[in-house]
Parts: C-alpha cells; sequence; structure tokens
C-alpha cells in the first residue's frame, strides 16, 4: 500500500477534469491525503466525485481564486490544456497538465513560457516516466549494461478509443516518445511519419521514424485498430537487448537478452538465449508520479518531466504527422 503524505503537510491539490482519467487521479491524491477539491464543467459528475473523496466541487474559477490550493491536475480534452494551464500557472498555482499538453507547438511554447515566468512548478502526465520497469530500464543504460544504443522501437496497440480531436499518433504515441526522449537525452534530428485513416478523416495507425545525432535511430508504431493490445518498448544495444513489455505479468515487464552476434567467414551469425527477467519494486506509476509532484511542490525541486518535455514531444508529432495515406 502507498505511503500518504501526512495531512498537515501534504500540499492541497484540486483536479480539473472528473473523467476516466481525472478520477484516478483524484482517487490517488486522495490517497496520498493531498485532495482538496475537484473540477469539471459537468457539474454533477464532479459532485459525485467530491462526495466520494469527502472534499469540494468547484467552479474553474473558483478553483484559481482560492488560496488553500497550492496545485491543479488538468485531465481534460487536450484542445483545453494550453489555456486552462496558463490560467493555473498565472494564477499562482502550481501545475500537473496531462498529455498532451497543447495542440500546437506555439500553444506547447505558451505553456513553457508561462512556466518560467512564474517559476512555479510546471509537469508534464508522462506517467510511464514513472514505472518501475522503465526506471529500472532507464538505471541499465545508464550503467553501461546494455552497451551503446543504438535503435529503439516501440508498439502499443489496441482497440479504441476513438477521439473527435486527435489521431492515433498525437493520442497513444506520446507515451513512448516521452521514454524514448528520456533514454536518448536529445530531440531527433529527422523525423518522418505515416499515418492511415480507417474509420474517418483521422489516422487510426501511424508510424514515426526517428533519427538522432549521433546517429541513434527510433521507430514508434501506434494503432487504435488492432485485434491484439501490444505495450513493448525495444531497446537495442551494442551488448544486450532489452524489453519492457507492459502487459507482461509484473516479474516479466523488463527482459534483458544477450543474444551472441559475431562475423566469420560466412558473414554475421547469431544465437539466441532465453530472456534475463529483472526484479523490479512493487508500485503504481499513477501514485509514483503524483507523489513526485507533491515532492516538487514542496521543495521546489524541478519535476522529472517538466513541460518543456511535453513540448519537446508535441514537436516531434507536430513533423510527424505531414504525411498521410
Amino acid at each position: 500500500m502507498e505511503r500518504a503524505l501526512p495531512r498537515k503537510t501534504a500540499p492541497k491539490i484540486a483536479v480539473v477534469g472528473c473523467g476516466y482519467w481525472g478520477s484516478n487521479h483524484a482517487r490517488t491524491f486522495s490517497g496520498l491525503g493531498a485532495l482538496h477539491a475537484v473540477s469539471d464543467r459537468h457539474l454533477e459528475r464532479a459532485g459525485e466525485l467530491a462526495a466520494s473523496h469527502g472534499v469540494t466541487a468547484m467552479e474553474f474559477e473558483q478553483v484559481l481564486a482560492d488560496p488553500a490550493i497550492d496545485g491543479v491536475v488538468l485531465a481534460l480534452p487536450p484542445q483545453y490544456h494550453a489555456d486552462l494551464a496558463i490560467e493555473v500557472l498565472e494564477a499562482g498555482k502550481h501545475l500537473l497538465v496531462e498529455k498532451p499538453i497543447a495542440l500546437s507547438v506555439a500553444d506547447a511554447r505558451r505553456v513553457v513560457d508561462a512556466a518560467e515566468r512564474t517559476g512555479l512548478v510546471a509537469m508534464t502526465g508522462h506517467v510511464l516516466r514513472f514505472h518501475p520497469a522503465f526506471e529500472a530500464l532507464e538505471a541499465m543504460i545508464a550503467a553501461g549494461e546494455l552497451g551503446d544504443v543504438r535503435y529503439i522501437h516501440s508498439h502499443r496497440v489496441g482497440l479504441g478509443k476513438f477521439h473527435a480531436e486527435n489521431d492515433a499518433l498525437w493520442d497513444i504515441a506520446p507515451h513512448d516518445l516521452s521514454l524514448i526522449l528520456a533514454i536518448t537525452g536529445q530531440k531527433p534530428v529527422n523525423v518522418r511519419g505515416v499515418g492511415s485513416a480507417m474509420l474517418n478523416r483521422l489516422s487510426d495507425f501511424a508510424h514515426l521514424h526517428l533519427q538522432f545525432p549521433g546517429g541513434v535511430r527510433s521507430h514508434v508504431f501506434a494503432s487504435r485498430l488492432n485485434p491484439y493490445r501490444e505495450r513493448k518498448l525495444t531497446v537495442i544495444g551494442s551488448k544486450a537487448m532489452a524489453v519492457f513489455d507492459d502487459v507482461a505479468p509484473w516479474n516479466q515487464k523488463l527482459a534483458v537478452y544477450h543474444h551472441k552476434l559475431w562475423e566469420d567467414d560466412n558473414g554475421w551469425q547469431s544465437e539466441m538465449v532465453d530472456p534475463d527477467y529483472i526484479d523490479i519494486p512493487d508500485g503504481m506509476p499513477l501514485t509514483r508520479e503524483c507523489a513526485h509532484f507533491l515532492d516538487c511542490i514542496s521543495s521546489r525541486a524541478a519535476p522529472r518531466t517538466p513541460v518543456a518535455d511535453g513540448l519537446a514531444v508535441i514537436e516531434i508529432l507536430s513533423e510527424g504527422t505531414v504525411r498521410h495515406d
């Protein structure tokens, strides 16, 4: 069970948006002893969620005006994120805004500028950055256990959800792009994307190819019209290969393969070996993300996933949506 922060010291948080993901945020912050209020344009929905956690349902303007509220979580349809994020920051509240933080590079830059201007904690909801399996993968890469990273590819496919404003690339790929950017520590120098629309004008399939300084390459495949569910991030290194599989059982979520490769007179040869499964600690990524947000507010430390990371993802998405077939 996750440890709740002491109520007398925990920053007070308001969650704006009481849909599926906002409800998860409300439950998590309530468990951490930090939930103060919830808000939604559907007043009945907000009232029901507030009552279930013993907090107050507020209008958005009331959230901004309440001096007791230290931080605000925005879990809304993404077309509303940028403008409301700026209002939150200008009202003197710390910010956790879900991905994507905007639907254009210009709007995302406005959010980043507001964060820099106010000096407040402004964090992007890239929740998989806080997954214990990914944190273990990052540590392995930093320790050189995979050697030099040469290639990263991700598959995030399944059936639904279909959104009126977002295609598969914008809706699904930010998860994996945030992980890829964390591993490389760089922005790509070349981005090429192709999308396919099957049901309407919005792409249901998306392929994104990235090239980074130094030659590291990456490929992202996202689909919301697929008969099976897959959530895999694969890292190919010069010494070993690793797979973060978020659909696998907990004790198999991070696998490392030490396949043997060698060159002889007949060319390159290989020998496959069974994977080594890495022990990872228990922990819900959303709880760890929310606790990190509270810690950053209390300590004024820079968040691990600042809104600048959200901007970097949107820059890639914008470049990657230029071609459709």
